[in-house]
C-alpha cells in the first residue's frame, strides 16, 4: 500500500555549516528524505543556485529516490547556507543567510499537479521570509488535498499574522513545546499547560491533528479529539539537527498508511530520538535497526 502514497515536500533545501563540516539540510529536505526511506513516494519543490553547492543538493536527493524535478535553478541568487553552532548539550541555533535561491521559488513545471495528486503536502514557516516563495506557498496550499504545517520559528523570520494564516490553512500541525506556548500567547492563550494550549490551538485554528514534540520527553498527538502521549526513548545527543523534521516524517508516513495512532507516534520518537544520537540531519536507519531500539532484547 505504501509505494502508492505521495507526498510533496515545499520549502529550503540547503547546507548547514557547522564549525567543522558541512551537511545537506532544511527542515522541508529533511523531512522528504525520511518519507523516502519509509517507502513514501516523494517530491521535492523548492529552488537552488546555478552552483556547486546546488547541484550536489540535487544529485543527494536523487541519490534518495526524491524527485527534483520541480526544484529550479536561479541564477542570480545562490543556493542556501545556515551557519549552525551547538551548545554543550547538542542544541542548535542557526543564523540563515538572505536572500537565498529558496526564497525565490516561483510555481513552474509540474508543481500543482504533483501537489493536487498528493497525499500529504509539507511546508513550514520559515520559507515565508519571502514574498516570492510565500506567494506560491499560499497558491499551492489552495490545491492541495491533505496539508501538513511543519512549524520552525526561527527569529526574526516568522510574524503572528501569517503563523495564524498558515496554521488555519492546515489539517495537520507539528510544534515543539516552546513554539506551542508561544504563539498560544500571541493567539491570547491564558492557559499554562501544554494540554489546555494544545485544545486552544486545535479550536481557534479549527485544526483536529496537532503534534507537539518534547525533546528527550517524547510527544503528544491530539487526533480527532484523543491525545496519544510518548514519555520518550533514552539516546545520548550528538546534535539535534534534524531529529524533529525524521520524528515527523515518521509519524505522517505512519498516519498516512492508517496505522494506529499509538504506534505511529511511539514508532516516530524513536526515529527522533535516534537521529539525535547521530551527527547530522538525515542519517540512515535501518527499520530493523529502530524495531531493534524500541522494543531491545
Amino acid at each position: 500500500m505504501s509505494k502508492s502514497l505521495k507526498a510533496v515536500c515545499y520549502g529550503e533545501v540547503l547546507w548547514d555549516i557547522f564549525p567543522d563540516e558541512k551537511k545537506i539540510g532544511g527542515a522541508p529536505l529533511n523531512v522528504a528524505s525520511r518519507l523516502s526511506s519509509l517507502g513514501i513516494s516523494t517530491g521535492m519543490i523548492s529552488s537552488i543556485g546555478n552552483d556547486q553547492k546546488g547541484k550536489k543538493i540535487k544529485t543527494y536527493l536523487q541519490k534518495r529516490s526524491i524527485s527534483t524535478e520541480n526544484i529550479t535553478v536561479q541564477n542570480e541568487y545562490p543556493t542556501g547556507v545556515v551557519n549552525v553552532s551547538l551548545s554543550v548539550g547538542g542544541s542548535a541555533t542557526y543564523e540563515i543567510a538572505h536572500p537565498a535561491a529558496w526564497d525565490k521559488i516561483e510555481i513552474a513545471g509540474t508543481m500543482g499537479s504533483v501537489v493536487l495528486e498528493s497525499d500529504a503536502f509539507i511546508f513550514g514557516s520559515l520559507v515565508c521570509r519571502d514574498n516570492i516563495s510565500r506567494n506560491s506557498l499560499f497558491k499551492l496550499l489552495e490545491i492541495a488535498p491533505y496539508k501538513v504545517f511543519d512549524i520552525n520559528l526561527r527569529s526574526p523570520h516568522y510574524e503572528k499574522d501569517l503563523l495564524i494564516k498558515l496554521m488555519q490553512k492546515a489539517d495537520f500541525i507539528k510544534f515543539n513545546d516552546d513554539e506551542l506556548f508561544e504563539i498560544a500567547e500571541m493567539m491570547g492563550s491564558k492557559h499554562n499547560s501544554l494540554e489546555q494550549n494544545l485544545h486552544f490551538v486545535s479550536e481557534q485554528t479549527n485544526t483536529r491533528t496537532i503534534c507537539v514534540t518534547k525533546g528527550r520527553h517524547g510527544a503528544v498527538l491530539l487526533k480527532d479529539e484523543k491525545r496519544y502521549y510518548n514519555s520518550g526513548f533514552k539516546t545520548k545527543v550528538k546534535d539535534t539537527v534534524g531529529a524533529g523534521d525524521s520524528f515527523l516524517a515518521s509519524l505522517i508516513a505512519g498516519l498516512l498508511k492508517n496505522e494506529d495512532p499509538q504506534s505511529s507516534l511511539d514508532f516516530a520518537c524513536a526515529v527522533g530520538a535516534l537521529v539525535a544520537g547521530e551527527d547530522g540531519a538525515n542519517p540512515i536507519i535501518k527499520k530493523s535497526y529502530i524495531q531493534e531500539f524500541m522494543f531491545p532484547g
